[in-house]
């Protein structure tokens, strides 16, 4: 799945690193959804949900981690409630340093538009874990078996 942004959308957008934890009982439920596209369903963010779990990291802290492209003036003002759903989210942040952004710091006004750093920052990405929908492939069949309590309760 290619997203294309126009270079008007990236001149206005910012780049943040999210970090967030499944909430228990819900890796099945957000795995069906990224499997049958309707995460993010109604958002204006579109097919973003799904790029943002292709190219999310699982790190050894349990966190999975991603970079949000996003157009609100508030952090994920509009994806919050559908992240949410699925995640605790435990840190938001600017993916890089504003100060080296060239478009921010007035070196190069509007260097967003032919700018490759959520390639770039992705890419970085990759080295810090593992892939996290296999994580969550693993974590949502987990989910599905019942515990030692639920069979003992059923007398198994």
């Amino acid at each position: 799945m290619v997203i294309r942004l126009s270079r008007r959308m990236l001149a206005l957008s910012m780049r943040y690193l999210v970090k967030a934890r499944v909430k228990p009982g819900r890796h099945q439920a957000l795995l069906q959804a990224i499997s049958d596209g309707t995460l993010g369903k109604g958002s204006v963010a579109g097919d973003e949900y799904l790029r943002n779990m292709e190219q999310a990291r699982m790190a050894a802290d349990g966190l999975a981690t991603w970079v949000e492209i996003c157009f609100c003036h508030t952090p994920l003002e509009e994806e919050r409630p559908y992240w949410e759903s699925y995640f605790d989210l435990v840190d938001i942040r600017d993916a890089h340093n504003r100060k080296n952004c060239r478009d921010e710091n007035g070196s190069e006004p509007w260097a967003c538009m032919d700018c490759d750093c959520t390639e770039r920052l992705e890419q970085h990405l990759v080295k810090s874990g593992a892939s996290f929908l296999s994580h969550l492939r693993t974590a949502s069949l987990k989910d599905e078996r019942p515990t030692s309590q639920e069979n003992d309760a059923d007398g198994r």
